[in-house]
């Protein structure tokens, strides 16, 4: 279901999940700033640096219609929520909040922007935020007060919730919340305007991993991450006496293709992936990629549309989990 107020322009963010192991937990896919489509603002320039700690963005825009233009801009949240969800482990970096899960924050042109919040509870892609409300049910699915909430309904509401989809067969919530944060940004005629953004990624996880255990291993892993053999034969290294490899996995998962709203495509381009330590490894999908620092890696484009979300594994030794 899209959202009223940026209708034809919200990204359906879907929840990723691996299952390379038991103890695992899933990651959720974010991305950067969305606007409606538009034919008179154009992203000069968008600076993106991703690490397992920070997602920081800085993009420059300019308006080129000749006129000021005042047009919403908005950063929707991962989805959360659904059927069975939180069965098995989620990564969601700020775990109390009820809706900023990603501690997400932005600036235009330096000052502090003040963001609404809108908030939707979808059961079968059916709108319920409504009966939630009217029903004393926080919306914040991940919540325990949320399952608080349905334990305290009536049998016949519960009845009519599970009916509605809003509760599973183990009677636990089982919306979808959808919570996007948004505000009205003004672009002046011929002014560059700078936003920037950060948060805390989603940063999925696993105990172990099954790369370097044969070239018939995980090759669903390979093609997502585009993991050379250099990597898997560093990994491999570590296979000894019969136990598995001595690293774990980690995966962020970026959208990237927002890009696709504005007037032209991206004119400079600049993605920078910090690995963290040394001995960590990492691999993702992209041409030209060069090493600009101890742990940082970096592609730069020019007039450039991205076609493709972002995916990317950090391999870290057990010795450095310690």
């Amino acid at each position: 279901m899209r959202s009223r107020i940026l209708t034809g322009a919200l990204l359906a963010i879907a929840l990723s999940s691996s299952a390379h192991a038991n103890d695992t937990s899933a990651e959720l896919a974010a991305g950067g700033l969305v606007i409606t489509k538009n034919d008179a603002i154009e992203m000069r320039s968008e600076d993106l640096f991703i690490s397992q700690e920070a997602v920081r963005v800085t993009y420059g825009f300019l308006n080129t219609s000749g006129r000021d233009v005042t047009i919403r801009v908005a950063f929707p949240m991962p989805d959360i929520g659904g059927p069975y969800a939180f069965e098995s482990d989620i990564a969601i970096p700020v775990e109390s909040a009820p809706a900023n899960i990603l501690a997400f924050s932005t600036l235009a042109d330096g000052k502090p922007v003040k963001t609404e919040l809108e908030q939707k509870a979808l059961a079968d892609g059916v709108d319920r935020t409504a009966w939630l409300a009217a029903n004393h049910v926080p919306l914040a699915v991940h919540l325990p007060s949320a399952a608080k909430a349905i334990e305290a309904l009536s049998p016949a509401k519960r009845d009519e919730a599970r009916k509605l989809g809003l509760i599973d067969d183990n009677d636990g919530p089982a919306w979808v919340l959808r919570s996007t944060y948004h505000w009205l940004q003004t672009f002046p005629a011929g002014k560059p305007v700078t936003i920037q953004h950060r948060y805390t990624p989603s940063v999925g996880a696993t105990v172990g991993t099954m790369l370097g255990m044969g070239k018939d291993t995980d090759q669903d892993t390979v093609k997502k991450y585009c993991v050379d053999s250099s990597i898997q034969s560093a990994v491999a290294r570590t296979v000894r006496n019969g136990e598995g490899p001595r690293y774990f996995e980690r995966w962020i998962q970026y959208v990237l293709v927002t890009g696709g709203n504005w007037k032209k495509p991206i004119g400079d381009f600049r993605l920078t992936i910090d690995k963290g330590a040394t001995g960590n490894l990492v691999s993702f999908c992209g041409d030209g990629v060069r090493k600009v620092g101890p742990t940082r890696f970096e592609i730069r484009k020019t007039n450039w549309r991205p076609e493709k979300d972002l995916s990317i594994l950090f391999l870290i030794p057990f010795e450095q989990a310690r």
